[in-house]
């Protein structure tokens, strides 16, 4: 169990497969560059020591010191567009050129507007009003911040395994022990159920109806019972990807509606393209507010913010997002250069296309893999569980982690969530030929595996 919670969020830095791979595969100036970050920042898990030192990225791919390339399935989720779109850099030389960078509180630009009239009209219908922020932690704090203002309540109900953020309350109604421990009380009011997993449940359930209205009773359990819930928030789709059934969200919204709670939709991660749609909640319905970031920046610059209800515009006594650079006109310049160039390059559509060609691709290999307990996802949001036994769904970390640096060396680079889980999020700009290479290298990694063999 602790070696999962370890793992909650990603492969961990620490473990001896990673060691073997930096002493195999980190060389030269980068060895020494892999020793100098290592030496000068706080470790901490997921994050330093590193994997590798990177020169430069382009589109799909990060390129090493040693001139190796990788197609990358993470990119922290920024680089919907792909990494240092040409499009972009263009927006924001200019912007550069011309002074039209910072712009201190108080005052506005023409970028800030344009970006937040751009988000209006691409979102769902009702949701009108929009708030920027620097990241997704920090938007999170104003969405939750807002709902409490709005309903006059303070819990919250969010899920377990969520990731929302690093910062107290982000981190309070975050779902996983690795971004809690050690910190002591945080924001009280955080209640937790389990978000509907159709293939790992307590229940035993085989239906995804009976996974759905078990967690449906709780919440109306916790709104009984607690009372003053101001919201639920949630990710449409989780991150693993876990993909609910449109029921589930359509009765959340009503037990919300019913109770006088907001429900928030954290699409940080899934937003702008990602799962075929231009947001995930158009697969299942509006939420009250819409919390976006990381792709928001263009891949290049960090920005986040919420799009909300023209009905919520009340609080004008109070500050729920007071930063700094909250209308930087360089990094709404980066936001609107990603949304143009996803819509005028259909990337939507290639995500969608490409998203159910892989799916279909490992649904194959399901038939002849026993290792591929199930796979799961909506557009390029794609995760393959690795697991000893099928029949009984056991996680196989060990497995899973070795094909992940199998694959590294052969130009594939993924994440693994909750130990065992093959997370695919590429690009939006790539191509049926690198959709093939990303599933190729995958099954000759399992194959690998399969027959003994450890990385």
């Amino acid at each position: 169990m602790s070696q999962m919670k370890d793992h909650e969020q990603g492969d961990i830095n620490t473990s001896p497969i990673r060691a073997r791979y930096i002493e195999r595969n980190v060389q030269g100036k980068a060895l020494e560059l892999y020793n100098r970050d290592k030496d000068i920042f706080l470790h901490q898990n997921l994050s330093t020591p590193v994997l590798t030192v990177i020169d430069r990225a382009m589109g799909a791919w990060l390129y090493d010191m040693d001139g190796r390339k990788y197609i990358d399935l993470h990119g922290n989720g920024v680089h919907n567009a792909g990494f240092n779109n040409d499009y972009i850099i263009e927006k924001l030389i200019k912007a550069l050129q011309e002074k039209k960078t910072f712009t201190p509180r108080r005052y506005t630009n023409e970028s800030a507007i344009e970006l937040a009239e751009k988000l209006v009209a691409i979102s769902p219908e009702g949701l009108d009003r929009v708030l920027f922020a620097p990241g997704g932690s920090e938007a999170i704090e104003m969405a939750i911040t807002l709902a409490k203002h709005i309903t006059g309540n303070w819990k919250t109900i969010s899920f377990w395994d969520s990731f929302h953020g690093v910062g107290f309350q982000a981190s309070s109604v975050g779902g996983e022990r690795l971004f809690k421990k050690g910190r002591g009380p945080l924001v009280p009011g955080a209640l937790h159920v389990e978000f509907p997993n159709y293939d790992r449940n307590n229940w035993n359930f085989c239906e995804a109806k009976q996974v759905d209205d078990e967690i449906l009773r709780q919440l109306e359990i916790l709104f009984e019972k607690e009372g003053d819930i101001a919201c639920i928030i949630g990710e449409p789709i989780s991150s693993t990807p876990v993909v609910p059934s449109k029921y589930f969200w359509e009765e959340v919204k009503k037990l919300c509606e019913k109770h006088g709670a907001l429900l928030i939709f954290d699409e940080v991660i899934e937003g702008f393209g990602r799962t075929g749609k231009m947001f995930a909640c158009e697969h299942f319905i509006v939420p009250d507010i819409l919390v976006l970031g990381k792709s928001l920046g263009g891949g290049i610059l960090p920005f986040a913010g919420i799009v909300t209800r023209e009905e919520y515009n009340v609080l004008q006594d109070c500050s729920i997002g007071h930063f700094t650079h909250e209308k930087n006109g360089l990094c709404a310049l980066a936001g609107l250069g990603e949304i143009e160039y996803i819509i005028d390059n259909n990337l939507i559509e290639n995500a969608n296309v490409l998203g159910n060609y892989i799916m279909d691709r490992f649904e194959k290999m399901k038939k002849t893999h026993g290792m591929i307990g199930a796979v799961a996802g909506k557009g390029l949001h794609i995760g393959i569980d690795i697991v000893k036994n099928r029949e009984t769904m056991e996680r196989a970390p060990i497995e899973a982690e070795n094909m992940m640096y199998m694959c590294m060396e052969e130009g594939v680079a993924f994440k693994l969530i909750e130990s065992n889980i093959i997370t695919l999020r590429p690009s939006l700009v790539i191509t049926r030929e690198e959709a093939d290479f990303i599933a190729d290298t995958i099954e000759k990694a399992i194959i690998r595996v399969e027959n003994g063999e450890e990385y």
